[in-house]
């Protein structure tokens, strides 16, 4: 390591050569002589380090200022210092997020993702065991035990509700993400409309069937608009949101009838439509305590104007205007505190992250509750992880330790987008294997923009291909919507793909408030 300069709320140079862009949590720029400048800061200190390569960078822990460094971090998060290991579990845009931010976090040493893909793979944001079986605890544990790793994040709901958590916990392991028990929020919607009805969280009215007759009784007793979904998991597209009794009767019959989605809708939820605009709110639980996270909003609808089906996300953004904070306060304390309560009462803590998809009614304007996902939103994850600037690797830890209470997170200004691609087709049937182009020259549009890599491979001859339904996350910051919008379509107009498609209106609802203000 050539040197380490800092200085404290002044402008940082080296050699009295300027940074050559606003220093971020943690960012690198080549510099002529062939040396890498790492550029950091935390909290009001500003850091700038000489050394190799981006690889080398790890070498800081050695250096005296390490202290200071994850001191000042510790000041800023109230979280502990400890540098660890850490094993993402999953392989979609979800953990490629999730991978980035850990990488960056000061107090990680490595970060393994199991099975990853290949977007993550390429591009450094950790290293990808695709040959781990994430379905056996055993496998996972053994894993852990051989590389040190000192916290397991699980990234996907079907592990959770599988029980991979209550198995490392068991054994020894802190990792993020529920217990199989407290994980049956998002895996059976019966589960969670008793938590509300018995805690007194709003929600949309509501019943349960198993035989199909009786549902269609109780959908004409209603009326349409009326909402038909799958009580397990159906990898978000188990909710068919009926605008006529046709379409409902339709719904139903598939589910129960035809098993469209197999054990997942066995069983079915009937709910009320509610009329409003949806949010999406995330909350890191430890049991005990809970901190919200900045807002997000996400695009279900697969077609611009939300029209068409309803996908696992066709975009999102961070912040969302109809979350105020007036409105945050409320949701923490009518919804999120008392699932956290009740589900301590019941005997399931809850540790991990809940994901509250809301409605703001239109003619209350007060939230309800519409469904619990038990892990990070994809792709709202995205705008997050790249607006979050606290040391991630800590703050989960300290969730997973139980330790939550007395800790801040910090977050970039402005604002982020992300603008998913997704296979033609989708989410109907789709072809997989049509070769994607020039995704680094998208990276280099601006500074902020990251593409997240959630169904993508190698071919022989070293071309990305798709192999999912939602392929890629374009994402980008900007100092307000409007330029984060056009930095995420200025790269998405960058790439080749012939084979894909995207909405061209994320943001709208947003950008729109803006307008009529």
């Amino acid at each position: 390591m050539a040197c380490i300069s800092y200085n404290i709320g002044a402008p940082t140079s080296f050699l009295g050569r300027p940074f050559l862009r606003s220093p971020q949590s943690f960012a690198t720029t080549q510099l002529s002589f062939g040396k890498i400048s790492s550029l950091f800061q935390v909290g009001s200190l500003k850091f700038e380090s000489l050394i190799g390569g981006p690889r080398d960078f790890r070498r800081f822990e050695s250096s005296r200022l390490c202290n200071t460094v994850l001191s000042a971090l510790s000041a800023d998060n109230g979280v502990s210092e400890e540098r660890i290991t850490v094993l993402v579990i999953g392989g979609g845009g979800r953990e490629h997020a999730l991978c980035h931010a850990l990488k960056r976090s000061l107090s990680c040493d490595s970060v393994f993702c199991a099975p990853g893909n290949a977007g993550i793979s390429n591009s450094g944001d950790a290293t990808c065991i695709s040959d781990l079986d994430i379905s056996d605890s055993a496998a996972v544990f053994s894993f852990c035990r051989n590389w040190g790793v000192g916290l397991v994040v699980v990234g996907p709901e079907a592990p959770l509700v599988a029980g991979l958590a209550n198995d490392l916990v068991k054994a020894g392991i802190p990792t993020f993400g529920p217990s199989a028990e407290a994980a049956a929020l998002e895996g059976s919607k019966k589960f969670m409309k008793n938590l509300c009805d018995k805690y007194g969280i709003p929600t949309a009215k509501y019943q349960t069937f198993t035989d199909a007759t009786a549902a269609k009784l109780y959908i004409t007793e209603q009326g349409a608009p009326i909402v038909v979904k799958a009580d397990g998991l159906a990898a978000g597209k188990g909710v068919i949101v009926a605008m006529t009794l046709e379409e409902a009767y339709e719904a139903v019959d598939s589910m129960l009838v035809k098993s469209d989605f197999g054990s997942a809708g066995y069983r079915i939820v009937v709910e009320e439509f509610l009329e409003g605009e949806e949010a999406s709110f995330f909350a890191l639980v430890d049991g005990e305590n809970a901190i919200p996270l900045e807002s997000a909003q996400d695009h279900k609808r697969v077609g611009d104007g939300d029209t068409g089906p309803n996908t696992g996300g066709m975009g999102a953004y961070s912040p969302a205007p109809v979350l105020t904070k007036e409105l945050q306060s409320l949701v923490m304390e009518s919804i999120i505190y008392p699932t956290v309560k009740g589900m301590s009462e019941e005997g399931c803590k809850f540790v991990g992250v809940l994901y509250a998809g809301l409605m703001i009614e239109k003619k209350s304007g007060l939230p309800k509750l519409i469904e619990y996902n038990v892990r990070f939103g994809d792709p709202e994850c995205q705008v997050l992880m790249v607006r979050l600037e606290s040391d991630l690797a800590q703050v989960l830890l300290a969730a997973s330790k139980g330790e939550l209470e007395g800790v801040s997170l910090n977050w970039s200004p402005g604002s982020a987008m992300v603008v998913v691609m997704a296979s033609n087709g989708y989410p109907g049937s789709y072809q997989k294997g049509t070769v994607i182009q020039k995704l680094e020259e998208a990276e280099h549009v601006a500074p902020s923009v990251k593409v997240f890599h959630a169904g993508t491979d190698v071919d022989d001859d070293g071309n990305f291909i798709a192999t999912g339904g939602r392929v890629l996350g374009v994402t980008a910051k900007g100092k307000d919507l409007e330029e984060a919008r056009d930095r995420a379509y200025q790269a998405v107009d960058e790439i080749n793909w012939p084979g894909g498609f995207y909405r061209r209106d994320i943001g709208w609802r947003a950008l729109q408030v803006k307008q009529l203000s």
